[in-house]
């Protein structure tokens, strides 16, 4: 999980929250303007942050180029894209970006991405809270995952 910008200590606690909860080992965060690991942080996460390797960079652009490089699929949580969460199957070799509470994931990390997602959204309101849309992407990833386990149980 790489998140571009973060700067609410419950957000980031809950995400880790949610993170650790789905499997996730990794979270990739930039050494400037985004909120660290602190005690607001940890006491958010009920300790899921002792549990995952926070990795800081000084650039974001970069961290993602060298997951490529390592065969990670890059996806971006972008409200205004046209594809759901729900309408692509993902790799799973995959880190998924997530935004800043006011501006999303930056348009100059969107391009790094190899394609976006959107939560469907049928009421009035245009987007939910990054805890709460990361929590929504990162809980299909698991359904994914368990559906394909699944189906490779049953071929035996």
């Amino acid at each position: 999980m790489i998140l571009d910008g973060l700067t609410d200590p419950r957000n980031f606690g809950a995400l880790l929250r949610t993170a650790e909860a789905v499997g996730v080992r990794y979270v990739v965060i930039p050494k400037d303007r985004s909120v660290e690991i602190t005690p607001t942080v940890v006491k958010a996460s009920a300790g899921a942050a002792q549990h995952l390797k926070v990795v800081k960079v000084t650039n974001i652009r970069r961290a993602i180029a060298q997951l490529k490089e390592y065969g990670f699929w890059i996806v971006g949580l972008e409200p205004e894209s046209r594809e759901s969460v729900y309408d692509r199957t993902f790799p799973s070799r995959l880190a998924i970006v997530l935004g800043s509470e006011g501006k999303g994931v930056r348009p100059i990390i969107l391009r790094e991405c190899d394609f976006s997602v959107s939560i469907p959204m049928l009421g009035k309101v245009g987007s939910l809270n990054v805890g709460v849309a990361g929590a929504v992407f990162l809980y299909e990833l698991l359904r994914q995952s368990r559906s394909v386990d699944d189906k490779d149980i049953g071929a035996e």
